[in-house]
């Protein structure tokens, strides 16, 4: 351990070990697989995936209805359709996005913020968030936040 000119030690430096490293190269292959197979087959089309539980058992769209279709659109790079499908899908794929790289960065040995680390008032604005978008594309008139 190294000491400062004030004679106090330097924080140690650390590298990450094969299981965080693996751990990052793992979720990357998986997302990809999930990609590939989303891109390739399209929800659109209807027997291809299971229709929304919640959907199927209310009658009412929950938050993530429309996500598939969201995703494939964006895979296909059409963010307008994405936005129409799921608008919220579309932001936590941004949210993601931005955590990943960060991931990245963090094994990569460089500094960038953990954003996976937030406290309770940000959780439950997010819920909140939610449940208003699940409420909000239920009501009659709000048809541009459904599901198109």
């Amino acid at each position: 351990m190294e000491l400062l000119a004030s004679g106090q030690p330097t924080a140690p430096t650390t590298r990450p070990g094969r299981g965080a490293v693996g751990g990052f190269v793992a979720t990357t292959g998986a997302a990809l697989a999930a990609a590939g197979v989303l891109r390739t087959v399209d929800p659109h089309q209807s027997g291809h995936y299971p229709t929304c539980p919640f959907l199927a058992v209310t009658g009412v769209w929950c938050p993530g209805c429309g996500s598939l279709r969201a995703l494939h659109d964006l895979l296909h790079l059409d963010l307008v359709g994405g936005l129409q499908r799921n608008p919220l899908a579309v932001a936590g794929v941004a949210a993601l996005a931005v955590a990943w790289v960060c991931w990245g960065l963090r094994l990569a040995g460089r500094d960038a913020p953990h954003p996976t680390r937030i406290g309770p008032r940000w959780i439950w604005a997010l819920l909140g968030l939610v449940l208003a978008f699940a409420v909000l594309r239920n009501v009659p008139g709000w048809t541009w936040l459904s599901p198109a």
